[in-house]
């Protein structure tokens, strides 16, 4: 058998700790799958007293993170830091010039700093693989770079974030709110203490963004992702729309199509959906993820499975690792960096289909005719509306007020866009409207 593979760990939280237990317990099979041993020779984390349930004492360790990509026992560094920019961007720029080698699990840095990676990694002759990156243990870049490379892909979306897929599918179970529900995901670790990376769709947008640019050949462009949240969905939203034979999910989007002019843009959006409960993201609960692949010759691929926690993104980590043993480096997105397209970033107004409108008005009359005197307007067509109370008394928050929401028919974004600006500044309206797409049955 060949030389083994020496690896660096920098960060050593639950998915570094996950990695070596995965290394340890299945050190055979990984050998005899990557033709060689893979080796943990250095470590580096911000705390070395911290008790991490794993034995380090046969590990070099570093102080300085950054100082594992120059050690010559070292051909690969895997960091589990995170963070779009400091020690984990300068570890990897590290890394590329010293020539080795580079696996991390950080989206935001690939999102935000991919294509200068990929740049410095193609230029050192290295591989930079991100696997876990996105969807914890689900193989989805393995699944585009790999199985459905013959395709021309023509859209990219799932449940990209497992903590909002918590929230929203607790709250249909139990018919509590959202404050309620995210309270209790961060008491059970589900949710940050601070989770507005994943409730306001961020976290989601930078994986996006990466599968966008494996799917498409695209260059990455992580800014042009439109991103809203779950926070201003209420429990009065689930269940109307379980009334109507749909679950609320937070989906990324994305897809490709051509101008008039013959230029390639590129559509990436972040935003609550509603998903028909015959279509299989709707049965996706729990802080499981799901992607659906679709190719002009495979059709549509659906790939499923954990979105976080130590073993599922561990298992993408050492994947990594064995098609770096093996000899495999192949460029970060598909094709070399200079060939990748910079699509032109599209707006959703071109887009066409039926969409979930709330509304929370002042309970008095002339309102629900100025609702529908500015969908007509804006030459949007109404396919069903409800009006409830909201069921708050007395003098307290939301007294008075009422919720109405519709469903459109098919029509043009654009339309739903200029109905919400004639209704822009109303004293009937309570908050801004709520909008929620309906996704394509």
């Amino acid at each position: 058998m060949s030389e083994p593979l020496r690896i660096a760990l920098a960060g050593l939280g639950t998915v570094g700790g996950g990695v070596i237990r995965l290394i340890e317990t299945n050190a055979e099979i990984i050998a005899r799958r990557a033709g060689r041993p893979i080796v943990i020779t250095a470590v580096s984390a911000r705390n070395r007293g911290k008790d991490r349930g794993v034995d380090l004492s046969g590990y070099h360790w570093e102080d300085d993170m950054v100082i594992l990509g120059e050690r010559p026992d070292v051909d690969v560094v895997v960091e589990l830091v995170g963070g779009a920019d400091g020690p984990a961007l300068a570890l990897a720029r590290t890394t590329f010039e010293a020539g080795k080698a580079l696996v991390t699990a950080n989206k935001a840095m690939i999102a935000h700093h991919g294509i200068e990676l990929a740049t410095r990694a193609e230029a050192a002759k290295a591989a930079l693989k991100f696997e876990a990156a996105v969807a914890g243990g689900i193989p989805v870049i393995k699944g585009l770079k790999e199985g459905a490379a013959a395709n021309a892909i023509q859209r990219v979306y799932g449940i990209l974030n497992g903590t909002c897929n918590y929230i929203l599918s607790t709250m249909e179970d139990t018919g509590r709110d959202f404050a309620d529900v995210l309270a209790e995901a961060q008491a059970k670790g589900y949710a940050e203490a601070d989770p507005t990376f994943d409730i306001d769709g961020i976290d989601a947008a930078h994986k996006l963004s990466i599968l966008a640019s494996v799917a498409f050949g695209t260059a990455i462009d992580f800014q042009s992702v439109i991103a809203t949240g779950i926070r201003r969905v209420l429990a009065a939203d689930i269940a109307q729309a379980d009334a109507l034979g749909y679950y609320i999910r937070l989906i990324g989007m994305a897809e490709t199509d051509v101008d008039a002019e013959g230029n390639r843009r590129l559509f990436q959006r972040v935003h609550p959906h509603l998903v028909h409960r015959d279509h299989p993201l709707a049965h996706v609960d729990g802080a499981t993820n799901a992607v659906v692949v679709e190719g002009n010759f495979a059709g549509p691929l659906l790939f499923q499975g954990a979105g976080a926690g130590d073993g599922p993104t561990a298992s993408a980590v050492v994947a990594d690792l064995i098609d770096i043993a093996r000899g495999d480096i192949g460029a970060p997105f598909s094709i070399p960096v200079a060939e990748l397209d910079p699509a032109t970033p599209a707006a959703s107004g071109h887009r066409s289909g039926r969409a979930y409108l709330r509304f929370t008005v002042a309970d008095r009359p002339g309102v629900l005719a100025e609702i529908t005197a500015a969908m007509r307007d804006a030459g949007v067509s109404i396919e069903s509306m409800i009006q409830k109370g909201r069921g708050v008394a007395g003098d307290a928050p939301g007294a008075g007020q009422v919720l109405v929401a519709m469903v459109t028919h098919e029509g043009p974004e654009s339309g739903i866009a200029e109905a919400l600006r004639l209704l822009e500044g109303s004293p009937s309206l309570a908050e801004a409207p709520l909008v929620m797409h309906i996704l394509g049955e």
